[in-house]
């Protein structure tokens, strides 16, 4: 493959490392920055999809439950005891994550807020028990995009919430696939049942219907930049700008831990992806949907030359156990491509 020569002097993914304390990751477990002032009052829910209205009713209940941040999650509502979790499921783009958020403003006392990819690596960089440590005595923990992959962090997330509900914390979370359903496709559900379904009884479940609010201003599609207007896109984006190959920044997000992508794309005014290929690996597809998680939490524009991003995840990964990470990935790859070709 062939396009211009990169300039040297720009940003590049390929050459950043950075190093994350885990006390850096305990203070980064707040919402992203787009969602810096979510608000209840600032989410407009469709009059056509009912369920959003009653998403923002279930909040509002959630944090009355709260008083104030404090425990007692068994209180009385007519005589039902309350849950000590709120479970958000619906589509890609109904605005899960601004409810998570807005719940997350509006709690008072101790609170966490992050992806589930990001509980689980500060498990990884802590153990399990200084995870606990370090999450305990939190009020709320809100988890956005609950997804379990393996065996292993189901049993490790149902065991970390269980403790932490017994010491008191609330629990709200989103995720693209209802709790009794998680992994399925993904491993072998049946022998971890149990474990699956105590997760879902900790929370009060609802859907929430909708269009995808990114694609409602967008084309149907990525955009691809063409070589011949790269290098103005790119000043039309800012100074820090990087610029790398595709393939070469696949390859890098495999000597990467998840858990440090967004020390990767931090302060970042937009990424070039140059000849992008359509993956075949499910492990350097699932790296990029990460990559691509944190670019949209980021709200980085990003600028692609090949193949259109929204054809990337090929060889039937549409169809398999982790569909719903991908096509939410591309409905953020046409937010973040469209973003960038209009500035």
């Amino acid at each position: 493959m062939t396009h211009e020569t990169r300039d040297l002097s720009a940003p590049s993914l390929v050459l950043r490392d950075p190093a994350v304390e885990p006390s850096e990751m305990v203070g980064h477990l707040v919402p992203p920055p787009q969602f810096a002032h979510a608000t209840l009052e600032g989410y407009r829910p469709d009059p056509e999809h009912p369920t959003q209205q009653q998403a923002v009713d279930a909040v509002e209940r959630f944090l009355a439950g709260a008083g104030g941040g404090g425990g007692g999650f068994f209180r009385k509502r007519k005589a039902a005891p309350v849950k000590p979790g709120l479970y958000l499921d619906g589509g890609f783009g109904v605005g899960k994550t601004h409810l998570l958020a807005a719940l997350w403003h509006a709690h008072r006392g101790p609170k966490r807020f992050g992806t589930f990819i990001e509980y689980t690596a500060l498990v990884g960089a802590l153990g399990y028990q200084g995870a606990v440590e370090a999450l305990r005595g939190s009020a709320l923990l809100c988890i956005d995009e609950f997804e379990l992959d393996d065996p292993g962090d189901t049993m490790i997330m149902s065991r970390l919430l269980g403790e932490l509900v017994a010491g008191g914390t609330r629990v709200a979370a989103t995720s693209n696939t209802p709790p009794n359903a998680l992994g399925e496709g993904r491993f072998a559900a049946a022998d971890f049942l149990r474990e699956i379904q105590a997760l879902a009884d900790r929370f009060e479940i609802l859907r929430i219907d909708g269009l995808d609010y990114r694609r409602r201003d967008a084309e149907g599609s990525a955009v691809v930049t063409a070589e011949a207007e790269l290098g103005e896109r790119m000043r039309s984006l800012g100074a820090q700008v990087a610029d790398d190959g595709f393939e070469a920044v696949v390859r890098h997000l495999a000597r990467v831990h998840p858990s440090k992508y967004s020390a990767l794309v931090a302060g970042l005014d937009g990424v070039v992806l140059r000849d992008v290929v359509p993956l075949h690996d499910q492990a350097q597809a699932l790296r990029f949907v990460a990559l691509v998680d944190r670019l949209y939490d980021a709200q980085v524009p990003v600028l692609a030359t090949g193949a259109p991003l929204d054809e990337v995840f090929a060889g039937g990964m549409l169809t398999g156990g982790y569909r719903k990470k991908y096509l939410r990935a591309i409905s953020r790859l046409i937010a973040l491509t469209s973003a960038a070709a209009s500035r």
